[in-house]
């Protein structure tokens, strides 16, 4: 008769040899995004602004492209519609618990610091959190910090387009079980455009106020 394991007459066979462990499985599309634009964040800051001022900045193509976007009041906005000024653009939201308010508040002290040469840049806050940032949310949102900084949303599609432009990663983290029990994970990096809409370099969000000013005169002419 056949005994089971727990049989204690059946004499044990020793110790028995691990089993392999199941395959791994491949990584999703979001993972290897999310993993991308870490790295390219990380190469930003590591390295961006040395190689910049160096004249060779490998990530120059790498970083910007054309978005569409909408503005507080509710009107369809281009990249092309800041030629002309450089543009300081941060991805966050405005549920935000301390990061992006943080950096947001450096981006307006900066530009108060910064003296004529803040005439020439346009500070925009995209948000990566269409559905519960509307149009009026973000103007509201971004007025809080100063008349300088432009609040921009759209619509997922929209946002991802943006995104994707610019290299950066944003996921949803689900906090509980009601539809707005979510936060927003996403990276934090500032970039500046140039007035042709042609990446210049990373700015560290956290950092001093007056250290940001005296980065963006640095490389604002």
């Amino acid at each position: 008769m056949k005994r089971n394991a727990r049989d204690p007459a059946r004499p044990s066979a020793g110790p028995q040899a691990p089993s392999a462990p199941p395959p791994a499985k491949p990584p999703s599309a979001t993972t290897t995004y999310a993993i991308i634009g870490i790295l390219v964040a990380l190469l930003l800051l590591g390295t961006g602004s040395v190689l910049w001022l160096s004249g060779t900045n490998p990530v120059k193509s790498m970083v910007g492209g054309p978005f569409a976007l909408v503005d507080g009041d509710g009107r369809t906005v281009t990249d092309r519609d800041f030629r002309g000024k450089y543009m300081l653009v941060y991805f966050g939201y405005t549920f935000c618990p301390d990061v992006c308010p943080t950096s947001l508040n450096t981006v307006s002290d900066a530009l108060d610091r910064l003296g004529p040469k803040a005439d020439k840049i346009q500070a925009l806050f995209i948000s990566v959190d269409p559905a519960r940032d509307t149009p009026q949310v973000v103007k509201q949102y971004a007025a809080a910090f100063g008349p300088r900084i432009k609040g921009l949303t759209g619509s997922p599609a929209q946002i991802e387009i943006a995104g994707k432009a610019y290299r950066v990663y944003y996921k949803e983290h689900r906090t509980g079980t009601g539809p707005g029990d979510y936060t927003m994970d996403h990276s934090s990096v500032l970039y500046l455009m140039g007035p042709d809409g042609a990446f210049i370099s990373p700015v560290r969000a956290e950092q001093s106020g007056e250290e940001m000013a005296t980065v963006l005169g640095k490389l604002v002419n």
